[in-house]
């Protein structure tokens, strides 16, 4: 089975010049190219331009998804890492739309607002047991205090750099880089960069038991293997880097 250039971009929803730019640069070869000079796309090409296509979405350029593809021997497992990601991402959106459904359905109606409804998807306050229980509650305090001091921009974009980086983890994790790698060390750093706002000041012992929690509880968003591998460069980082 294979289809034309023009049908490939077409489902794709993009261009024949951007496939035949990844071409190019070594990205997305052409399976076959035909006498009339068409090119012409197999299974195995129409997988790699739906790896692609996903990576793109998580933000790598194409130099980074040259990396991962050339790192990814198991294309199975690959996919089902992005998968993973992917609906953990779905769960999060699907909770947000419901939780406005009902608030549209409720004003329609005239009906009393439920907080709990109406910010479904978006609380940050769900763990404050658990948090004050772990790391006590001048943890839990301070890092209440700091949240809801920003602005809905830049609470958004602090959520979204989570994301990105959970998913540039499993990308990493996909591609079977080592944990003590310099690409792995980096975007463990974003990690930590990005919870200093909201801790103040992040220990060894409080990075690496946070990458511990993240194995013991899918809640905090890394499953599986996946999660063992972040545990693992936190542990390997926080020895590199911070102290007691």
């Amino acid at each position: 089975m294979e289809w034309s250039i023009q049908d490939i971009a077409r489902s794709a929803g993009t261009t024949s010049r951007t496939l035949r730019h990844y071409g190019a640069v070594g990205l997305l070869e052409p399976s076959r190219v035909g006498g009339n000079g068409y090119r012409y796309y197999d299974e195995q090409a129409l997988v790699r331009l739906q790896r692609i296509l996903l990576l793109r979405e998580l933000g790598l350029g194409l130099p980074a998804i040259a990396e991962v593809l050339d790192g990814q021997r198991d294309r199975v497992a690959a996919l089902e890492t992005h998968l993973e990601l992917l609906e953990q991402e779905r769960q999060r959106i699907g909770r947000q739309i419901d939780s406005v459904r009902t608030t549209l359905r409720k004003l329609k109606g005239g009906e009393r607002l439920m907080a709990e409804e109406v910010l479904d998807g978006f609380d940050h306050t769900k763990y404050e047991k658990e948090v004050t229980e772990r790391w006590g509650a001048e943890a839990y305090r301070r890092g209440d205090q700091w949240w809801s001091s920003l602005t809905a921009d830049e609470k958004q974009a602090h959520q979204q750099e989570q994301r990105d980086i959970a998913a540039a983890f499993g990308s990493a994790h996909a591609a079977g880089l080592a944990v003590d790698s310099d690409e792995v060390q980096a975007i463990t750093r974003r990690l930590h960069t990005w919870l200093e706002p909201a801790v103040s000041s992040v220990s060894a012992g409080y990075f690496a038991g946070l990458g511990r929690l993240y194995v013991d509880d899918s809640r905090y968003g890394f499953e599986g293997a996946g999660a063992e591998f972040v545990r693992d460069a936190m542990k390997i980082y926080a020895e590199r880097n911070l102290t007691d």
